[in-house]
């Protein structure tokens, strides 16, 4: 007789879920030294105070980083911020010790932008949404 059924997860069932994986990952790579999940965020303010780019990475475990999130408003397109803000992760991957840095793009947004930067597409997933494809892109650093 089966008994088991699924339901949908609380915050407390997720993190109960997330902590399994990463016990599991680690006892078949070893966290050393043990690095905690770290934000490394930079944005870019005119002077009005206004954010008109950003950047939001995560360093996790392994010495990598990946890069959730960058986006430079219109307007200041094109004008050099969102290569300050690469190369400022560039450095902070660095100075953490970090050999890798991965993102995923869509051939609407920046794959572009991170090819010219060094970063190697290693993936694509087509119809990611339909009619488009998501680019994987990662760059060694050392």
């Amino acid at each position: 007789m089966n008994t088991t059924r699924i339901l949908e997860s609380s915050k407390q069932d997720m993190d109960f879920i997330e902590k399994g994986i990463c016990d599991y990952n680690e006892s078949h790579v070893p966290f050393e030294p043990p690095i905690p999940v770290e934000a490394i965020n930079r944005h870019i303010k005119d002077e009005y105070g206004d954010i008109v780019a950003g950047i939001n990475c995560i360093h996790y475990a392994w010495r990598c980083i990946a890069i959730d999130a960058l986006w430079v408003r219109e307007d200041y397109r094109k004008k050099g911020l969102g290569s300050r803000l690469i190369n400022e992760i560039e450095n902070a991957a660095k100075a953490h010790g970090c050999h890798l840095i991965h993102v995923d793009t869509f051939d609407f947004q920046a794959k572009d932008f991170y090819v010219k930067h060094g970063y190697k597409i290693f993936g694509v997933l087509e119809d990611c949404p339909l009619g488009h494809q998501r680019y994987y892109l990662k760059k060694s650093i050392s």
